[in-house]
């Protein structure tokens, strides 16, 4: 028996839409409880009417300044809060940002993404900032960067210089925030993310599965990602990466099936967005990547660091890849910020 499908979200949603589809928390824990092969096959129908399914998309992350962010994000092993060994970094030179952009481009990534520890950068910040974003533009690749909270200026500044994406996590829902971050809002995360927009810069915006919530909780993160006008542009989906002297560290790690299904209802819910497999993919095996994919992840963090974690060696996701029949595509991208019209609507 075909299951049914929520009333009002329907799976060919543009995210050139005039006005945002409405997803209820509801409709969304719907879309978790149908049958996991219902679910994948559903998700599958959503990823082939808008890509290639047989085409992944490869970015790189650097941290560009690591350590000593003043945010007490319990999953986070940059926070001055913690005890985690890790040593707090000045921003790396521009030249040296630029190398690792050349040796990620080399190895196959099309965007580049760059990383700062920071609550928000300072104005004197933004002047080697912009040249990053130049120079790594000039090698042809996208650039995406993630600085913490932004000023308006500074979002139009970034977009000046040619930032493609900003990063800029939701992390959780609204009712599970509390219990993860307390040195930063719901809404300050929210306010970043409209002036984000009203640069013109494409946002990229998920968050971080396994953290201790209910699948309700997970489903309410989803529904505030899913109801921006328009939705982020890419959707990293995170699987927690427990770091020693981390408040998170020991949190009984999520089912796997579970993790499969919010890629899959993320697909569902935000069709036209590229969907990435993120932190934690160090502990799948191949098996669940490969779910991952049939579910409708079609990007991924390539090389062998993510930030401060490790990361899939670039052999490894190579001959992954090279099995499943799959293939890096340079072209597959989400339409531009300036198509998509500005600002953030949520529930």
């Amino acid at each position: 028996m075909t299951q049914a499908q929520p009333a009002s979200a329907p799976a060919t949603a543009s995210i050139n839409a005039p006005s945002p589809v409405r997803w209820r928390v509801a409709d969304v824990v719907a879309l978790y409880d149908l049958p996991f092969n219902d679910l994948l096959f559903r998700a599958q129908q959503v990823h082939r009417e808008h890509f290639d399914a047989n085409t992944v998309q490869l970015s790189t992350l650097l941290s560009i300044k690591t350590g000593g962010c003043e945010e007490d994000c319990k999953y986070c092993s940059q926070s001055s809060h913690y005890d985690t060994g890790l040593k707090a970094e000045k921003l790396m030179d521009v030249q040296d940002v630029l190398e690792a952009a050349r040796a990620a481009k080399d190895s196959g990534a099309t965007r580049f993404c760059m990383g700062a520890a920071w609550r928000s950068p300072k104005d004197r910040h933004l002047e080697p900032i912009k040249d990053m974003i130049r120079g790594v533009k000039e090698m042809g690749l996208e650039t995406c960067m993630t600085l913490g909270m932004l000023e308006e200026h500074q979002a139009h500044a970034l977009r000046e210089a040619g930032l493609d994406y900003y990063n800029h996590n939701l992390d959780t829902s609204p009712e599970f925030y509390g219990q993860v971050i307390s040195t930063r809002t719901y809404e300050d995360r929210l306010e970043t993310l409209e002036r984000v927009r009203n640069a013109g810069i494409n946002v990229c915006c998920g968050g971080i599965i396994g953290m201790g919530e209910s699948r309700r909780e997970r489903a309410g993160l989803i529904t505030q990602l899913a109801n921006m006008n328009p939705y982020p542009e890419s959707v990293p989906i995170n699987n927690l990466t427990q770091i020693e002297g981390t408040p998170l560290a020991g949190t009984e790690p999520i089912d796997p099936f579970e993790f499969v299904r919010t890629i899959a209802v993320a697909r569902i819910t935000m069709p036209r967005a590229m969907v990435r497999l993120s932190a934690g993919r160090q502990k799948m095996d191949e098996g669940l990547q490969a779910l991952c994919f049939l579910a409708g992840a079609n990007s991924i963090f390539y090389g062998d660091v993510l930030l401060t974690t490790g990361n899939p060696q670039t052999d490894a996701d190579n001959k992954l890849l090279a099995r499943l029949g799959m293939r890096a595509d340079s072209l597959q991208q989400a339409p531009a910020a300036s198509e998509c019209g500005t600002g953030c609507a949520t529930n």
